[in-house]
């Protein structure tokens, strides 16, 4: 989650409640019945009235990887899927009097794909914070600006990488002398190399640098901060290498501080040098404990194993060197983590420190640490539950759990996710644990298409929520909401890339996906949907899937061709806008027989029609309709598949017999699955 996302996560629940009922959509839908298309010719032009588009797009880049066998239409990956490794050996220091992070890092990038690289693209992220920086918003005066990231030596492979080289010019190699930077005073920069990297080789980098941790007076960071001189949240903080894939080689969008992850899996080997007594939170598993930690709190942690209490494990009477920490004026805690993508921390010499267990299915349990300031403990109160809840909810929806702890820290950034690391108190937590499946573990580029971990991250956030309050998931309602915000011109089809999609970021990347699920839910049942999502998650755990993938994935999981809905949801801005346009005879008058209903949909996007069917309760014999599900006694779902619309109509007739039984009222869309902006005219009689 980003801190700059235009509608934040509480606010997107918020607004969620608020649009949709309690109700119960089919599971499964039934066989389908005969029905009358209307014309799909207009007597004054002789066009189809709508033409459907069936396919879904694919674009250059996605066409070039299913030719190179690196992707497939299955939807997994292909027999010559490859991707980069790149793991980070780090050594830093926090000095508190100036609150600079002074570090040194050595980087071994392999090369597994068939291309040598010339270029070795570095994110430089800090850089947001300098004067002048490229932004999407810019700072209030609560965040400071800094002097950004300052990289004060390169080496590769035992090269020394001229880091203030002189202007290009016409005809002389600017490498001729030795690698040469470049954009080192932007969040994107890199390397000229004199000798390129080798398909199936690999290069040695190392990195100096240091900057300074902006201090954040009140609010949410930009993904992380310090709060004066005690307390330092420590993100997107040292030199990266970009991703380079199958897709579009080397990931060269900077960072403006809207879109967030897209990085590379390797180990994690970090050294960090702190003042004695403070306490560090991090990606990894501590490696050092005997050398930081005391005797009392290293038995304490000994113990969180055995229930699910919440244990103290660093009071606020016991902070401090010799007390919390080992004894000592400085302390390097050394933390290690594989498979991960990212690397983030925290430090404070006031925070205290609980822990419990999450116990992961298959697995068995894993520590939950929280390290937080005294005065926050409201704030963190029920956090160790929601934690646990969501981590065990998650690990049976999608996959198990598969690193060995995760801590929550606080500080002035309270929503935002990194492998095995929050920054995080009880409000964003459940939201924030979702985010170890996606965009942790199942890396997509969120720089281009956030709503695959972000929109995710909400609809399975309904699902979790409701667990936890031992209430069925109520995702009604929510893909009719779309309708009343398609049209909007300043929105973009979610497959645009985020850095371009302006004012509506935050519904494009948050909010549009639980309306597509909701609907897809509507078409193959819910816990269809969630079957195909965790065999999704499963095929790419540790790997970088396209929304292609994505797409081909959940159609060959649900066995059918949704290529059509994929195109609206995700390639327009499009929806269904659905209504009744008129019924003949009997409906509501109290007469039995056939009726014939009259559906419109007025939208580009087409939908399947779904009818309820609200019968006398009393009266001769029901004859069922084989398209039909009775939900009770005289209550009816009728649904006609999509396909009805494929001919370009605008119109269908559903005919109607339920035998001697009369027809009361009829309503399209009773679930509210179908994006509509005015459903006042889904009831007849109206």
């Amino acid at each position: 989650m980003s801190g700059t996302v235009a509608i934040p996560t509480r606010s997107i629940f918020a607004l969620l409640a608020t649009l949709v009922i309690p109700a119960c959509a089919p599971q499964t839908a039934p066989a389908p019945a005969t029905g009358e298309t209307g014309s799909n010719m207009t007597a004054a032009t002789g066009r189809v009235e709508r033409a459907i588009r069936r396919d879904i797009p694919m674009t250059n880049m996605i066409r070039a990887a299913h030719a190179a066998g690196t992707r497939d239409s299955s939807g997994r990956p292909a027999r010559n899927y490859w991707q980069q490794r790149v793991d980070y050996t780090i050594n830093a220091r926090l000095d508190p009097t100036t609150s600079v992070i002074t570090g040194r890092e050595t980087i071994v990038l392999r090369n597994n794909s068939d291309t040598s690289l010339s270029r070795v693209f570095l994110r430089l992220d800090q850089n947001i914070f300098a004067a002048g920086a490229a932004r999407i918003q810019p700072f209030g005066s609560d965040i400071e600006t800094t002097p950004g990231m300052i990289v004060t030596r390169i080496v590769v492979n035992g090269q020394v990488v001229n880091l203030k080289p002189a202007p290009a010019r016409p005809g002389v190699s600017r490498t001729a002398g030795g690698p040469v930077a470049f954009g080192l005073d932007h969040t994107l920069g890199g390397i000229e190399l004199q000798s390129a990297i080798p398909a199936k080789g690999s290069a040695t980098i190392e990195i100096d640098w240091n900057g300074k941790v902006p201090q954040v007076n009140r609010g949410r960071g930009l993904r992380g901060g310090r709060l004066a001189d005690t307390l330092y949240q420590v993100s997107y903080w040292y030199p990266r290498v970009t991703v380079f894939d199958d897709l579009r080689g080397w990931d060269t969008e900077p960072y403006l501080g809207n879109a967030e992850f897209y990085n590379n899996f390797g180990k994690f080997d970090v050294s960090l040098d702190v003042p004695g007594g403070w306490l560090v939170g991090a990606t990894g598993v501590l490696q050092n404990p005997e050398t930081v930690l005391s005797p009392t709190t290293r038995d304490r942690l000994s113990r969180v194993l055995e229930s699910n209490d919440t244990r103290t494990i660093v009071a606020p009477n016991e902070m401090g060197a010799g007390r919390a920490t080992a004894a000592g004026d400085r302390l390097v805690w050394r933390f290690v983590a594989d498979s991960v993508n990212d690397f983030a921390w925290a430090t404070s010499k006031s925070y205290m420190w609980e822990a419990t267990r999450a116990t992961i299915p298959g697995r068995g349990p894993i520590p939950v640490h929280l390290l937080y300031m005294p005065g926050d403990s409201g704030q963190f109160k029920a956090a160790a539950a929601i934690t646990r809840h969501a981590l065990e909810f998650y690990s049976g929806l999608l996959s198990p759990y598969p690193y060995a702890q995760i801590t929550l820290v606080d500080g002035p950034e309270l929503g935002m996710e990194y492998p095995m690391f929050l920054m995080s108190a009880a409000g964003a937590a459940d939201h924030e644990v979702a985010h170890e499946w996606w965009p942790m573990m199942v890396s997509n580029n969120e720089t281009w298409y956030g709503w695959m971990d972000e929109g995710f991250n909400q609809y399975v956030n309904v699902l979790s929520s409701a667990a936890r309050r031992n209430q069925p998931a109520v995702l009604d309602g929510i893909g009719e909401s779309y309708g009343r915000v398609s049209g909007n011109e300043l929105e973009s089809p979610m497959m645009w890339p985020a850095n371009y999609q302006a004012a509506f970021y935050g519904y494009t990347t948050y909010g549009k996906a639980p309306a597509m699920l909701s609907m897809l839910g509507a078409i193959v049942g819910d816990t269809a949907v969630w079957r195909a999502m965790r065999e999704f998650t499963v095929a790419w755990r540790f790997k970088h899937p396209s929304p292609w993938d994505f797409m081909f994935s959940m159609n060959n999981s649900l066995g059918r061709d949704l290529s059509w809905f994929w195109n609206y949801w995700l390639f327009t801005t499009e929806a269904v806008h659905g209504s009744i346009e008129s019924a003949s005879p009997n409906i509501g008058q109290g007469i039995s027989g056939p009726s014939r209903v009259v559906v419109r949909q007025d939208g580009q996007m087409p939908a399947p029609v779904v009818l309820r069917v609200q019968l006398a309760p009393t009266g001769a014999p029901l004859t069922r309709m084989p398209n039909s599900v009775m939900m009770d006694s005289a209550t009816a779902i009728v649904t006609y598949p999509v396909d009805v619309w494929f001919n370009g109509s605008r119109t269908f007739t559903a005919n109607l017999d339920f035998g001697g039984r009369p027809i009361q009222s009829v309503t399209l869309d009773p679930f509210r699955r179908f994006p509509d902006r005015n459903p006042r005219d889904n009831m007849w009689p109206r």
